[in-house]
Formats: structure tokens, sequence, C-alpha cells
């Protein structure tokens, strides 16, 4: 090896970044990540323990260790309280809700993409959909209450679906229209060419490709009419109507000594979240990244 050939390999050593160097951890963000971690975990582990204690075990025993008798009464005293009949009006008014949205969202997200260069009305309708993202829910809580009444649907589950599709049309359609202006002309027009109408390029084409994003919409919508409070609290007044937030709010009334019964029904109603959330991460991980890297 000549003398140039090594001075030339060790200015190319000095001037690149040494492996270990690149590698260092970042110990601050890990730190910090712990310590989210730990603010994050600690509530919900308190609230499973505790959900397995017996009422007189929370008053004596320490509040992070687990039970020494841990007991499923207090499931058994949620589930003989009416829970059930709870959690089934929460999973219509919730599938309802989310199937509906996302049905409306996704015809109109492709009528705006696909009409809006040659229709202005399609350009200002979409427009207008912007404008639902300004109006909070307390502001025209009691329009929709008395439009509720008007139309005889007050007291039933019809009356929570309806408005909830309203307030998160806006929000979904934005996001679905962002995602199918990502999808190639190219691939609208093959399919023009082959013969299809919009319906058939809707289903075979959009919805395939869109998946990620109807998985994001479907699960972001579904969080919030699960956990909704406010329309079941003024739209509803029997006892067999009630959600889950408003059985919660109940619950908490009825068995105001009992915590461990307490956050027995708040651990029962939020296992069909953590469900859906082990089944779609994927999917959802997918629509919030999409078009990241462009």
């Amino acid at each position: 090896m000549t003398t140039q050939a090594i001075i030339v390999g060790a200015e190319r050593a000095a001037s690149t970044p040494s492996r270990t160097a690149r590698q260092r951890p970042n110990v601050l963000g890990g730190l910090a990540a712990t310590l989210w971690l730990i603010f994050a975990i600690v509530p919900v582990y308190y609230v499973v323990i505790t959900s397995f204690k017996t009422q007189k075990g929370f008053f004596s025993e320490n509040a992070l260790l687990p039970p020494s008798h841990p007991t499923l009464d207090n499931y058994g005293l949620v589930l003989a309280s009416g829970f059930t009949t709870y959690f089934l009006n929460s999973v219509i008014v919730t599938i309802g809700t989310v199937v509906l949205t996302v049905a409306f969202a996704l015809g109109a997200a492709y009528a705006i993409v696909r009409g809006s260069r040659s229709n202005p009305w399609l350009r200002r309708a979409f427009s207008f959909i912007l404008v639902g993202l300004a109006i909070p829910l307390q502001a025209v809580i009691i329009p929709v209450y008395l439009m509720i009444i008007r139309a005889g649907l007050y007291d039933s589950l019809v009356a929570l679906i309806l408005p909830s599709v309203a307030f998160a049309l806006p929000l979904t359609i934005i996001i679905l229209v962002n995602f199918l202006r990502d999808i190639p002309g190219e691939l609208y027009e093959a399919m023009r060419v082959d013969g299809a109408g919009d319906w058939r390029t809707l289903t075979t084409l959009v919805v395939p490709l869109a998946r990620p994003a109807l998985t994001t919409v479907a699960v972001y919508n579904g969080l919030n009419v699960w956990n909704g409070f406010i329309f079941p609290l003024v739209l509803t007044q029997s006892p067999d109507k009630r959600v889950l937030p408003l059985a919660l709010w109940t619950f908490q009334g009825e068995f105001t000594t009992n915590v461990p019964a307490v956050l027995a029904a708040v651990v029962l109603s939020t296992l069909p979240i953590v469900v859906v959330y082990i089944f779609g991460r994927r999917q959802l991980l997918a629509g919030l990244t999409a078009g990241v890297g462009k």
C-alpha cells in the first residue's frame, strides 16, 4: 500500500463519523419516554387492580399493591345493574354512527376529488363543509335538542346517531379527500377506459386503496362516539336508552362509596376499545402516517 493511499484512507476515516458516534444512545429521550410511560401506565394499573379489590380492602390496603384477596364480585355487581343493556346501546350507536359517517363521507370525498375540477358547486360544497369544523358542539346543543324533539326522535338511539353523524362528517370528509387526491389519476383513467362506472370505481379501486384512511376515520369516530357524553345526557332520558358514559355517571352516584365497583365498570367499558386497537393498530398507523414520506 502506497503512502498516498494511506493518507487518503486516513482522511476519509477522519471525515466519516465513527460507528460508535452514530449509534450513541439518546439518554434524555429515553428518560423522557420512560417518565411518560410511567405516567400513562400507573393510572391504568391502579384502575385495574382496584377493580379486583373488596370495598374493605380498598380502604385498608396499599393503593398501588395488588389485592391480597382478589374478587370478581365488583364485576358481577356491575353486570347485574344493567351494564349489558348500556353496553349494547353503545355498540348500536357507535356502529351505526361509524357506518353512516364513513359511507356518506367516502361518497362525498369521491365526488369532490373527481368532480370538483369540472363542477364549481362541488368546490363550494367542500368549502362549506370546512365551516363545520369551526362549530363547537356545545354551541348548538339546544338547536339540536329542539330539532330532535320536533322530529319525534327524543329518547331514542336514533337521536344519538344522527347528530353524531352530522358532527363527524366534516373532519372525515376532509381526511378522505386528502387521501383520495393521492391516488394516481392514471388509475381512475384506466378504470374509465375499461368501462367502469363511478360505483365500480369506488368499490373496486378507491375502497381497497383507501383502507388505511377508512380504518383511521372509523376508529377515530368510534372513539368519539363511544366516549360521548353530551348527546346522551341531553337527548335521552329512559334508563334503557343509556349508553356507557352516561351509565358510568349513574354508577358513580349509585355506588358512591364502592369505588372498586365503579372502576370495574370503567374497565368493562374500555375493553372493546382495547380489542379494536389490538386488531386495527396496523391499519390505523398506516392511515396516520400515509403521505408522510411524500
